[in-house]
């Protein structure tokens, strides 16, 4: 088990269900819709997931162009106010089927603002896959397409101070 600042913690997830997890969303994702599939992943956050989810993309047969945004939430406190993009994508996304990857789905903020960002920039159609969704903290009126796991509320205090190599480790020792 990983020990992160002297605690050791209990993955919530072992690799194989992760694994798993993946294969099915890409299954789905394969499906449709995929016209000319933009993959833009949200940094820093999600790039574990996104690399295994696109790696079980590829296996279905699907090559998608990828992308990457860094957006950053800010506020008073510990409360987003706003979103504010910090490294945009490059391509364009006009009449493009595109999936935007983050790894936790909380208030909902950050990713209702790419996906309507994405929208105003001419995309044909947008979804959304989540590794965890935390519904009992959502804000605004917004739900992934595709979710991993759904995240029970308590460990939101160890995941709020975790690096995203911190934070893999305690959703699997062997990832």
């Amino acid at each position: 088990m990983p020990v992160v600042r002297g605690k050791t913690i209990e993955p919530l997830f072992t690799a194989e269900q992760i694994a798993e997890r993946n294969r099915d969303i890409a299954a789905k994702i394969a499906a449709g819709p995929t016209k000319d599939l933009l993959v833009i992943a949200v940094l820093k956050g999600s790039f574990i997931f996104a690399a295994d989810l696109l790696r079980a993309l590829h296996d279905t047969g699907l090559a998608p162009e990828v992308e990457f945004i860094t957006l950053s939430s800010y506020g008073t406190g510990t409360v987003s106010q706003g979103v504010r993009i910090v490294k945009d994508i490059d391509s364009d996304v006009k009449d493009r089927d595109v999936l935007l990857i983050d790894d936790i789905l909380e208030s909902g903020r950050t990713l209702k603002f790419a996906k309507e960002l994405l929208y105003e920039r001419g995309a044909r159609h947008v979804s959304l896959a989540v590794l965890l969704d935390k519904k009992v903290k959502r804000k605004e009126d917004l739900e992934a397409d595709y979710v991993g796991f759904e995240c029970p509320d308590y460990s939101s205090s160890a995941m709020a101070w975790m690096s995203p190599m911190r934070f893999a480790s305690c959703l699997s020792s062997a990832w």
